[in-house]
């Protein structure tokens, strides 16, 4: 069997899966995050081995652990893990919807060396702008760090007792050589940091360790068991659903909301503020679009309706023409196409028959022009997506994928019952490490039915999305 565990924000996830890759197990806990300032987004290192425990330890109630041939591992982009010499973490971890350093990340983004050289725009969220905040704001905790690593690589510490981080994870800390797939020193440098403060590298099907032995004894797993690089959670979930070939893609409807591209070759474009990364496997890039609100969006409506996102969503009905009513899904600025950190979501054109539902269709709607904003930015950089996958749990809504498949006239597959995400995707890599194969473990998901475009409201959703898009300008400069 394979374990695949997957840090997210939210919670961490681990499922088991056979030699047939089908599900034997799995379990999850919750994490919390805190928010101590408006625009912070912080989580204690020593949470996310809490929760990992827990999952373990109800994982191992549910299936014998003893058949575990290869642990896999994925999780959240761009947090900033910061350890001293003697691997004690120094301050909570920032994470990837924190965008405190939006000031440093400007600065960064200014020399044209990152561009050119990890094939994106510093955003915010990334990592690099974080540790040079906290150079400015915490000189103390910076002169004392020795190591950064990404949230994921910090449970494989952990693990292993190694530090080591894999190409998908690294290529969003803004000091990745993504076409090398190696550090760069000069980028590096630039935010007063060397490779000693790096982890080693290596692929995401490849061994990056072993699991420790009390580890081993206290779970139930054999002793010398490999740990795979892994990936980044949507590089992961990338592998989970088969989308390793140039014109395979998903849409991902989580916390954030991601449109997902692999690639057979490594084409930046950062005007676009497409996101240019490395894959988990080797000599395999991706690109995506990213949106730092799509559930959390509609999660946050629910909640400040009383009720969950279910109820709130469950009597709206068959699709129909977008209303009146424009949400701005900018809860905590977005990423895709705007690279904006200042500006904050909005309803706007509300009038007096704007009752719940008006608004909850709103928000749905808002988060698909989001998802067709991306689909532009890809499309700009001359990347052709010729079918998606949904995943994540806005995808159980079919008014919502519809929506979607609608405003980028694509037909959307939704697979069988199950989970073929992050966590998926990191015991497939798990078992790659372990047999020696490589991408033809990678295969889709059977497909349980497909939902196409709605071509009779194609053109009402075309006109909403460019008052959307004026929307934006025009509410720009509020938030500064």
């Amino acid at each position: 069997m394979y374990l695949g565990l997957d840090l997210g924000t939210s919670g961490l996830k681990a499922v088991l899966i056979d030699e047939n890759q089908a599900l034997v197990a799995e379990a999850t806990a919750p994490l919390e995050v805190a928010r101590p300032h408006p625009g912070w987004s912080e989580q204690m290192p020593c949470d996310w081995l809490a929760a990992t425990e827990a999952a373990m330890a109800a994982l191992g109630a549910r299936a014998d652990l003893s058949g575990v041939r290869a642990i896999g591992l994925s999780g959240q982009m761009h947090g900033a893990t910061l350890l001293d010499a003697s691997h004690e973490v120094l301050r909570p971890c920032i994470l990837w919807n924190d965008t405190r350093a939006a000031a440093e990340a400007a600065a960064l983004d200014a020399d044209p060396a990152f561009r050119s050289v990890t094939g994106n725009i510093v955003f915010p969220g990334f990592t690099a702008p974080k540790l040079a905040w906290v150079r400015a704001h915490e000189p103390d905790v910076f002169d004392r760090t020795a190591l950064v690593l990404l949230p994921k690589d910090y449970l494989r510490l952990w693990l292993t007792g190694e530090a080591v981080a894999e190409m998908s994870d690294a290529a969003g800390t803004s000091w990745l050589d993504t076409g090398a797939r190696d550090w760069s020193a000069p980028l590096l440098a630039a935010t007063g940091l060397s490779r000693d403060h790096m982890p080693r590298l290596v692929e995401g099907s490849e061994v990056s360790g072993t699991l420790r032995d009390s580890l081993a004894d206290a779970w139930g797993l054999p002793r010398g068991v490999p740990v795979a690089g892994g990936g980044g959670d949507n590089a992961a979930s990338g592998i989970g659903m088969g989308v390793v070939r140039a014109g395979d893609g998903f849409v991902s409807l989580g916390t954030s909301g991601v449109l997902f591209a692999a690639c057979d070759a490594y084409a930046p474009d950062p005007a676009t503020a497409v996101h240019t990364f490395c894959h988990a496997l080797p000599e395999t890039w991706h690109q995506m679009g990213v949106i730092l609100a799509a559930t959390d969006a509609l999660n946050w409506f629910a909640r400040t309706c009383g009720t969950d996102a279910a109820t709130l969503t469950g009597g709206l009905g068959p699709l129909q023409a977008p209303g009146r009513t424009v949400f701005l899904p900018y809860l905590g600025g977005e990423r895709t196409p705007h690279n904006d950190a200042a500006i904050r979501g909005a309803f706007a054109r509300i009038d007096h028959a704007a009752d719940r539902d008006a608004l909850a269709r709103a928000v749905l709607e808002g988060v698909a022009f989001a998802f067709r904003d991306s689909f532009d930015a890809l499309a700009a950089t001359g990347t052709r997506l010729e079918r998606l996958v949904a995943v994540g749990g806005g995808a159980k809504s079919d008014t919502w994928v519809r929506m979607i498949a609608t405003l980028i006239g694509l037909p959307i597959d939704l697979p069988q019952a199950g989970d073929y995400g992050g966590a998926f995707g990191a015991a497939r890599l798990g078992m790659m490490a372990a047999t020696g194969q490589g991408a033809a473990l990678a295969t889709r998901p059977p497909i349980a039915r497909s939902l196409d475009p709605v071509p009779a409201l194609a053109d009402a959703f075309g006109e909403a999305h460019a008052t959307y898009r004026a929307t934006y300008t025009a509410l720009k400069g509020l938030d500064r």
